[in-house]
């Protein structure tokens, strides 16, 4: 049941009002002031509400929606894992009164981690233009001027190497299998762990990769193999039970172990093809010399992730999803998308444009991005969107013409605006923790990114404000 807004003080909490009342943040009382608004509440309860059929009057109370909002805009905002925002919480006074806990119990970290997975993306975005439209009634986003730019955000994997991948096929495989064996009547189902020996014959390879000699490279077949024979022999068994769970031959030992067989069995069911896949990217690595295997699999555990090339010398390959963020004045990201792949700069223009002109009603007067963005028809296109100045420097040899043009004095001044966005973007991974997405799943991947733009906007929001008044102030 999704726990009540509206909450009568205890008057234990009379002793602290006083002090509490007093105390003061220059972020957090502004923001406060911003997720007031009954919209943003309401977003959160249809988030909550949607877990199960009857989550909005059946159960235990959970925690309050408004609740859960400000928890998570402090959690991206301070950049905190679930453990120390819980920790925090539990231990600053501020905090309380800025989540609206006051004087009742902290939940649990996993409790956090449950209802923010509630939400879902999908509401997460919701919720992100609903703070888009604040910025703009409050003229803190006017959507004149706009400019986007992609990055790669990494997922929480290790470096995806053959070796350890097919190490990570044995180690969950035989995990679910023992889980299952545990959860049968005794003796039904013997499990031999193997995984001792994956790690002994990935030490192998790892020694064998930096020998450069005909003689290393014979070593590094031989261990593979032997690698790739103990993750077979691991898959076989698991078809062979998977089997014999469908048949009937293994069965629950009790009623009350049904339910772990059923989860072993829909865990085994999901990392086998994903386990079957690795060996066949290997086999064709290792022993056929592909290298550029289609739909390669970096991880069995956030299979969606993606190889990102951006050109970095000190970082060719990144493993993650690429983001495109687009961003107008005060530092507003108007929209942010998750790409599908690893598609070009230049496919991304048209998306951020049309993004634009829904969320502002107009195209805006100035549109610029990098020259990874440029293209004659991308800066037709903005041409005929409606966009004024279209600042896309161009690549390669140029005309007299165009080079005459991008050598003009609004060009050059609106170039030097659009490099903001790679502050900001440095802002989103540094403060806001977007560097490395922490949640689990694509879904997940997606929520964490919502929750780093949502905290950002919210800061540049009070910011701005700051500024304006400031200006004001002076000018007065």
């Amino acid at each position: 049941m999704i726990g009540c807004t509206t909450r009568q003080a205890s008057l234990f909490y009379f002793a602290f009002a006083k002090d509490a009342a007093a105390l003061t943040d220059d972020l957090l009382d502004p923001l406060d002031r911003i997720l007031t608004d009954p919209i943003l509440v309401d977003l959160a309860t249809q988030g909550l509400g949607a877990r199960r059929a009857r989550s909005e009057d059946f159960g235990r109370p959970s925690i309050a929606p408004d609740r859960v909002l400000r928890s998570l805009v402090l959690k991206h905002t301070m950049g905190w894992s679930f453990r120390q925002m819980e920790y925090e919480l539990r231990a600053n006074l501020i905090y309380r009164r800025f989540t609206r806990f006051f004087e009742d119990p902290i939940p649990d970290f996993s409790s956090f981690c449950r209802v923010f997975a509630a939400l879902g993306p999908e509401r997460t975005a919701q919720i992100h233009d609903r703070v888009v439209q604040i910025a703009k009634e409050q003229s803190v986003a006017s959507g004149r001027k706009l400019r986007t730019d992609t990055t790669a955000v990494e997922t929480n994997i290790h470096y995806p190497t053959d070796s350890s991948l097919l190490a990570d096929g044995i180690r969950v495989l035989t995990r679910e299998l023992k889980d299952l064996s545990a959860a049968c009547q005794a003796g039904a189902l013997q499990v031999a762990d193997h995984q001792r020996a994956a790690k002994r014959r990935v030490l192998e390879i790892c020694r064998a990769a930096k020998v450069l000699t005909d003689a290393g490279r014979d070593k590094l077949k031989e261990s593979y193999g032997q690698l790739l024979s103990l993750t077979r022999g691991v898959v076989r068994q698991t078809k062979e039970v998977l089997s014999d769970v469908q048949s009937g031959k293994l069965a629950a030992a009790s009623s009350d172990d049904l339910l772990a067989v059923l989860r072993a069995e829909a865990a085994l069911r999901h990392y086998l093809p994903l386990t079957e896949k690795v060996i066949a990217q290997t086999k064709a690595r290792i022993f056929q010399g592909q290298t550029h295997y289609p739909d390669k699999i970096l991880s069995l555990f956030e299979e969606h992730s993606q190889i990102i090339r951006k050109g970095k010398a000190h970082k060719p390959n990144e493993f993650g999803r690429l983001v495109r963020i687009d961003e107008v004045e005060n530092g507003i990201i108007s929209a942010y998308q998750i790409a599908a792949g690893n598609p070009a700069d230049q496919q991304q223009w048209q998306p951020a444009l049309e993004a634009h002109q829904k969320i502002f009603g107009q195209a805006p007067y100035l549109a610029t991005a990098d020259r990874g963005f440029w293209s004659g028809a991308n800066e037709k296109l903005a041409e005929e969107m409606g966009v004024k100045r279209v600042v896309l420097p161009g690549r390669g040899r140029l005309s007299q013409e165009r080079a005459a043009r991008q050598k003009e004095r609004w060009f050059r001044r609106e170039q030097g605006w659009r490099a903001g966005i790679e502050a900001r973007i440095s802002t989103l991974k540094h403060n806001f923790g977007m560097l490395r997405a922490y949640y689990k799943g694509e879904r997940g991947f997606e929520r964490y990114v919502g929750g780093c733009v949502l905290a950002q906007n919210l800061v540049a929001m009070v910011r701005a404000k700051r500024v304006k008044l400031k200006e004001v102030c002076r000018s007065g």
